[in-house]
Formats: C-alpha cells, sequence, structure tokens
C-alpha cells in the first residue's frame, strides 16, 4: 500500500492549511487518488521515484491518495482527517504486506503538533508490528520519537533544492525490498542541539553541501543514513534538526551516525545566516546587472510562501521603485488585484492597492497606478529541475508595471521556484536585469544556471531568515534557536 501527504508547518504563521489547498497542490501536484498516482512518475517526487523503482519487482500495489500543499499555518483538522482518514480506511481494508509513505516530517496540525508521528501511530495501530512501513521524508522534516518508533525505515532527502525527490523514492523503495526479504535493519538516531537557518541549508555551498555530499561514502554500501535540517519554524519540543541511519550491522550504523553528527556540530558556526537589506541588495544587483547579459536573482526571503509566508510583503517592491530599476518581482499572492487587472484588460491601468501584511512595518500595502502588461488563467508545467513535471494552477494572473518594474500576481499563493512560473506571467527571465523571487532557495534549481548572481535580501517579513528572531515558547531548555545563538532556558 502506498500514499502520500506533506505538509511543512509554520506554527507562526496566520493562513491555515485546509482542505481545497490540498486538493489545488499550490505549487505542488494537485492531490491525486488510486490509478491516478501513477501519473506521479512523471514527477520528480518521492512518490513518482518509489513507482519506477518498484516496477522491476513482482508485487501487487494499492495506490491510495497523495496530497500536499503549500506550506503556510497549521493544516486544519477538517483537512487532517479527511485525508488522514483515506490513509487509515485503505489499510483496514487492504490488510497490506507492505506499507510505503510518502511524508514531509514537520506537519502540526490545529490537534496535533506531529502530524506525521500521530499519523503512524494510528497506521501502526491498525496493521500490527510486522508490517513494514518506510516512510521518506523531506530534508526540512522535524524527525520526532513517535515516527522513528513506529516506522522500519526512513528515508530523508539529500538536496536543497530538492532535485532528488525520485532518487529518494527509489532508496527508500530499496529499504522496503530489503525488510519484505525478512532483512533486520538496525536503527540509530541523534538530535541536533541548534536550529539551522533555512537559507544555511542550500546544498549548493557549504557547509550544507559537504556534510550531504558526505552521506554516501560514510554509509557505504550496507548503512543508509539521512540529515534533516529540521524546519525552523515549528514551535513544539522536537522541532529541530536530527541525524539518522539503518543497517544490518548495529555497530556500523553507530559509528557512521556519530561521525555525522560529530561533523554538523563542529561546523555549528558555518551555519550562521547571512542577507542584505534591500537597498543593499538592489544597489548591488544593478552594479552586478550593468553590462551582463544574464539577470541577477534577489531572494525575497523573508515572505517565501515555501517556509510559511504569504507572499504578499511590499518591502522589495517599494526599494525598486525608489531605485528606478528595471526589474521583475513575482509573485505575489493579491486575488483582488489580479480580478481588477482582468477586469480593466491588458493594455490599460488600474489604480488599486496592493499586496501588504497586518502587524509587519514596512509590509504595508503599496498603493499605485498599474499598467496591465499581461493576463494568464495561472497555469503552467515546471520545467526545471525541482520538480519538473509538475502542473500548477495559481488561478487568474497578471503582470502589473510601475514604472519599469513589472510585478507577476496571482490568486493562489505558489511559492517562484520554475522559470515557466514567469513565463506564464508574461516576464521573460533571460530579458530581465533583475529578478526578485519570493522563495529562499528552491529557486536556485532552474534560476542559478541562468544569473549573473544570485543575492539574498532581508525585507521586512513574517519568515525572519535567522530563527533567533522568532517568538520560540515551547522548543526544549537548552536548545539554541539559531548556531552559536541563544539557547532556551
Amino acid at each position: 500500500m502506498v500514499a502520500g501527504f506533506q505538509h511543512e508547518t509554520n506554527t507562526f504563521a496566520a493562513t491555515p492549511a485546509a482542505y481545497d489547498s490540498f486538493v489545488n497542490g499550490e505549487g505542488f501536484p494537485a492531490l491525486r487518488r488510486g490509478e491516478a498516482l501513477y501519473e506521479l512518475e512523471k514527477v520528480n517526487i518521492a512518490m513518482g521515484g518509489f513507482l519506477i523503482a518498484m516496477r522491476a519487482h513482482d508485487c501487487d500495489i494499492v495506490p491510495v491518495i497523495w496530497a500536499a500543499a503549500c506550506p503556510s499555518g497549521r493544516v486544519t483538522r477538517d483537512a487532517y482527517e479527511r485525508i488522514t482518514g483515506e490513509i487509515l480506511d485503505a489499510a483496514r481494508a487492504a490488510r497490506p504486506d507492505a506499507i510505503y509513505l510518502d511524508l514531509h516530517g514537520a506537519m502540526a496540525a490545529e490537534h496535533h503538533d506531529d502530524g506525521e508521528g500521530e499519523l503512524l501511530t494510528r497506521l501502526r495501530a491498525i496493521v500490527g508490528s510486522e508490517v513494514p512501513i518506510v516512510v521518506t521524508l523531506d530534508l526540512h522534516a522535524n524527525v520526532t520519537e513517535r515516527m522513528m518508533s513506529t516506522v522500519d525505515a526512513a528515508v530523508g532527502l539529500r538536496t536543497y533544492p530538492h532535485v532528488d525527490m525520485a532518487e529518494t523514492g527509489g532508496r527508500a523503495a530499496a529499504l522496503l525490498l530489503r525488510l519484505c526479504s525478512g532483512e533486520r535493519l538496525h536503527q540509530q538516531w541523534r538530535r541536533i542541539p541548534f536550529l539551522i537557518p533555512v537559507n544555511s541549508g542550500c546544498t549548493e555551498m557549504g557547509p550544507a553541501r559537504d556534510v550531504y555530499r558526505s552521506l554516501g561514502p560514510l554509509g557505504g554500501d550496507s548503512t543508509c543514513l539521512s540529515f534533516a535540517a529540521g524546519f525552523p519554524a515549528t514551535d513544539f519540543p522536537e522541532c529541530g534538526p536530527a541525524v539518522w541511519g539503518y543497517g544490518d550491522d548495529a555497530d556500523a550504523v553507530r559509528s557512521a551516525l556519530d561521525t555525522l553528527y560529530e561533523d554538523i556540530v563542529r561546523r555549528e558556526a558555518d551555519w550562521q545566516v547571512s542577507s542584505l537589506p534591500p537597498a543593499v541588495a538592489i544597489a548591488a544587483a544593478s552594479r552586478m546587472a550593468d553590462g551582463a547579459t544574464r539577470p541577477v536573482v534577489i531572494a525575497d526571503t523573508q515572505d517565501n510562501p515555501g517556509a510559511g509566508g504569504d507572499a504578499r510583503t511590499t518591502g522589495m517592491l517599494r526599494a525598486l521603485v525608489d531605485a528606478r530599476v528595471s526589474a521583475a518581482l513575482a509573485a505575489m499572492w493579491d486575488p483582488t488585484a489580479a480580478a481588477a487587472a482582468h477586469g480593466a484588460g491588458a493594455g490599460r491601468t488600474v489604480s488599486i492597492t496592493l499586496g501588504g501584511h497586518p502587524g509587519i512595518l514596512g509590509a504595508e500595502p503599496f498603493e499605485g497606478t498599474f499598467v496591465v502588461e499581461h493576463l494568464s488563467d495561472g497555469r503552467c508545467r515546471f520545467e526545471g529541475p525541482m520538480m519538473r513535471g509538475t502542473e500548477v494552477d495559481s488561478g487568474p494572473s497578471a503582470c502589473l508595471r510601475i514604472g519599469e518594474v513589472r510585478i507577476g500576481v496571482t490568486s493562489r499563493k505558489v511559492q517562484l521556484v520554475d522559470r515557466s512560473q514567469l513565463r506564464m506571467l508574461g516576464i521573460h527571465p533571460e530579458r530581465e536585469q533583475i529578478i526578485v523571487v519570493k522563495s529562499s532557495v528552491h529557486f536556485r534549481a532552474d534560476f542559478a544556471p541562468g544569473a549573473e548572481a544570485v543575492l539574498v535580501a532581508a525585507a521586512p517579513g513574517p519568515i525572519p531568515a535567522n530563527p533567533a528572531d522568532l517568538p520560540w515558547r515551547r522548543l526544549p531548555p537548552g536548545m539554541r534557536t539559531s548556531p552559536l545563538g541563544p539557547a532556551m532556558p
């Protein structure tokens, strides 16, 4: 039996994840049931990789459901119970010999802090202790005691941007086959004593690049190692990074895991985050773009929908307009502005209030008169390495221009990770001098190879680049809220 249920929950974010969010997918593949799960073989996600890997083996697969939604506030009770209910009902009916789940690992529902741990506990109660359960987890999973005690094996992603999702599904299939053949796998896991900023986990640079590249050689042929950098915006006692491993030799697993742990901890200072104020980032981008043939890309990291932001802050927009530069910014989530643009028509002007995030100084709504440059139905297909093949529906969308600044506006919240999203908005990325994206790291997979440079800006937003700036309440005593940062009392 196979199923998937994914959400990365920012408990500090205001907007919840309702059932309709999972139906649409919000940048992930839309919800699928039954045989439709096989369509995910065309998409670079763990479920697709698992299904492809299992095709080479003589087994009957019972596909149940796969659902994901854009990171946000807690998953509503309704959405959680409806989706987990389908998985649990299928387990009761199918009485499977083995189970694979494509999970995230940082889900919090309105009534459960540990969404995955709760699901796995209920599932184990149904199928008993003899049925192998293997799961894949995101690189940003907050691994919990309940997760580790209920699964027979868990496999984590090794890249951020997450370009190895299908590959990770294949590794999960290999572990499940070992378990089904009767092999016993020994588990070891340990927590890291400090939170790791989201941007610092990018595996295209150190220290994350070096640590993740070491997992394969360190584990060798028989030990499968994983390292989850954690999602540093879920306020509950088990938030944070962790390392774990499985293998047929308990001593070898323990030794490899100790080496991995010490390597991560000794680099603590290297995991600290750095970013630029908006005006500084734009000035630097302007200098770099002068005479260049490729755009400079700036991450508007503190309003990243991929970490629970709502893509509505206006700090970068104001800074671009004030600097009088030629640039594109995408994508802002504002259904009212998108509707106004569609009502006016392409080539017309609209005087509107755009975006705005309540309670954040410097993120107030932006008032102006914009030219409607392009209108779109919001549909596109990802062509870059990050979830290649995913079909996205951002709802009625538009490109608005004020001065020389173009703003992509969508009716649904979607992280900007793929250049096809800009083209859907009528923005040609290769023609732009400066591109500002509402993202932190995932955009790098498709944008960085064609960029003159990539900069990270910290405009006022709801997702602090430094997790120590969040109002933590429930982390355990001693956990440092950033690398070399303050510890919880």
